[in-house]
């Protein structure tokens, strides 16, 4: 694993930096004209919803969302093409080009048959946290997936093929300073690839931090960020609106029964956050837009202390903003908080590109701007304009009546479900071959089993998706795009639309993506700045399109796994 390179040889003195390029260091390739940006800044919104910048512009400022709407390409019919639309899948797609069939992210989670337990996507054993203590926090940890890490440890070792990130730092030998900041782990280390360096929020530490795979101590900045303590300053303070609230789509809305009120944070504003010193401080933090905004402050030192843009060579960060996506779980994407959430990052946004003018320049900067997933309406919500909607609660599966009998056909006693996490159930194989029993049959039996539970759409064996035995239609063809036959489970399972599956801590969250419908498949994808002109593309374009694109931008040679065709809009401003 590379400790140094020639971009980090750079903070010696003057005279060692000079010796060490003539002797050892290979010059920083120049950029070809002027056409190759200086920068490339990739943002991903977590859970933005394609038509949610649009749905709430009239009451936002000239710099965020209306800049790229004004002044960037902006696909405005962005579709993942796969069915498990979840957080380290939608990275990982984005940062590569591929699907998870092919980089192996087939899900938050995924049942490590050779360890015998489920596995979070990036935990790694090796490579421990540089902050003792900094570890997740699973009394409150909203998302379960993270509670079910192992380790603190985290790096990319699970990605199967290459970023476009690893592909900017094999170009240049190394040169490119690549970076990718985050709230959640997942979100900067997949975007940040195998040779970049990431950073994400601990709530334990009220940090920000990183593991051993990338350095053996913090950078001077980083030490110096974190000693600051910036989250205190939301101390005793509350989430309140930016605007009057009779100004607001869902201003009249601001109480629903289905809202979530998390360890008290309320379902009515002002959300207060509580003293700095509170146990749930820090998670009050990251589910409110301070989240973003602390993700924003640190990405700005960033820039200035790695001097990023500042040469002929293209450097590379990655941000990630998660509020969205807490918000729509807590509330739901149509409420008050999402409405304001949506607003404030929209002041995030302008700040972060008046940023990047004033240290890069935008002209000098090619912005892409994309969400690892959409998201679904609060059942309850739907129900008012007469939607079939329910949530699903897969805990009881194996004890259903129609299970039961089957494990009574096949003369199974035990549980014959060994987990579910969506969209996979994993069967207990070594008790289907302790029983002699045929593991294709079984899977197919469960399947069909499966089919009859309310709220399940489709129920597809492993079997049947190795062999590409599987129905006509579009749910069968994103399923075939999802499945990696190392991880993925015995049985994949998608819920009928509008049916919400999740459960946390024996509590239903208001909302949950996951799934291969419409909602959860749109993102906006927008490029700007650079040379680029403001147009609305109405074609269907997918997310990994995004990879191959910049690739092309650059020149390098595309992800390993991407399969995408860089955007003929884009590609047509730079060939100028």
């Amino acid at each position: 694993m590379w400790k140094t390179t020639g971009w980090q040889i750079r903070t010696s003195s003057a005279a060692l930096l000079l010796m060490l390029a003539i002797v050892t260091t290979p010059p920083r390739p120049a950029a070809a004209g002027a056409s190759k940006p200086k920068l490339i800044l990739q943002i991903t919104v977590d859970q933005l919803r394609g038509d949610l910048p649009g749905r709430f512009r009239q009451h936002m400022g000239p710099g965020g969302f209306r800049y790229l709407m004004d002044n960037g390409i902006w696909y405005a019919n962005a579709h993942y093409g796969y069915t498990n639309t979840e957080t380290v899948v939608g990275h990982t797609t984005l940062a590569t080009g591929a699907d998870p069939a092919e980089h192996g992210m087939v899900s938050n989670v995924w049942y490590d048959r050779e360890a015998g337990n489920l596995v979070y996507n990036i935990e790694d054993s090796r490579y421990p946290v540089l902050t003792a203590g900094a570890d997740v926090d699973a009394a409150t940890e909203l998302d379960a997936s993270q509670v079910l890490a192992t380790t603190d440890g985290r790096s990319p070792a699970n990605i199967m093929v290459t970023t476009f990130s690893d592909e900017v730092a094999l170009y240049t030998n190394g040169q490119a300073k690549v970076f990718a900041v985050a709230v959640k782990d997942r979100g900067a280390v997949t975007l940040a690839g195998h040779a970049g360096k990431a950073f994400w929020f601990s709530k334990s530490s009220g940090g920000f931090i990183t593991s051993a795979y990338y350095y053996d101590q913090y950078p001077a900045w980083v030490d110096d960020w974190n000693r600051q303590g910036k989250p205190d300053v939301y101390g005793d303070k509350s989430w309140t609106l930016l605007r009057d609230q009779a100004d607001y789509m869902f201003g009249a809305a601001d109480d629903n029964p289905w809202e979530m009120d998390i360890a008290g944070f309320g379902r009515t504003f002002p959300h207060a956050y509580g003293p700095a010193d509170g146990k749930y401080f820090t998670n009050f933090l990251i589910y409110s837009p301070a989240g973003d905004e602390l993700t924003l402050d640190f990405a700005k030192t960033l820039i200035e202390a790695e001097e990023l843009g500042r040469d002929d060579v293209t450097d590379f960060l990655a941000i990630g903003f998660s509020a969205t996506d807490y918000v729509g779980h807590l509330w739901g994407p149509s409420s008050l908080e999402a409405e304001d959430n949506i607003l404030r990052l929209d002041r995030t946004l302008a700040d972060l590109f008046a940023f990047v003018d004033e240290k890069v320049g935008l002209a000098n900067t090619l912005i892409v701007l994309s969400a690892d997933h959409g998201g679904p309406d609060v059942p309850g919500y739907l129900a008012e304009f007469g939607l079939d909607v329910d949530y699903v609660m897969a805990d009881q599966w194996d004890r259903t009546p129609s299970l039961a009998a089957l494990k009574q056909k096949f003369g199974i006693g035990r549980e014959l479900i060994r987990a579910f996490f969506p969209p996979y159930v994993y069967l207990n194989r070594e008790l289907i071959a302790e029983k002699g029993l045929d593991q294709a049959e079984v899977e197919r039996a469960v399947a069909a089993e499966l089919m009859g539970i309310k709220g399940v759409a489709m129920a597809i064996a492993r079997t049947d998706l190795m062999a590409n035995r599987l129905p006509e239609g579009h749910l069968a063809r994103a399923a075939r795009r999802g499945f990696n036959p190392k991880r993925s489970g015995d049985i994949l399972i998608l819920f009928q639309s509008q049916y919400c599956v999740n459960d946390f801590e024996g509590e239903v969250t208001a909302a949950n993506h996951g799934g291969p419908w419409r909602y959860d498949t749109f993102v906006p994808i927008v490029f700007a700045g650079a040379r680029l002109e403001g147009r609305r593309i109405h074609r269907p374009v997918d997310p990994v399109d995004i990879a191959p694109t910049l690739a092309a931008v650059l020149g390098t040679k595309p992800p390993s796994g991407a399969w995408g065709v860089p955007l003929s809009e884009v590609m047509a401003s730079f060939e100028k």
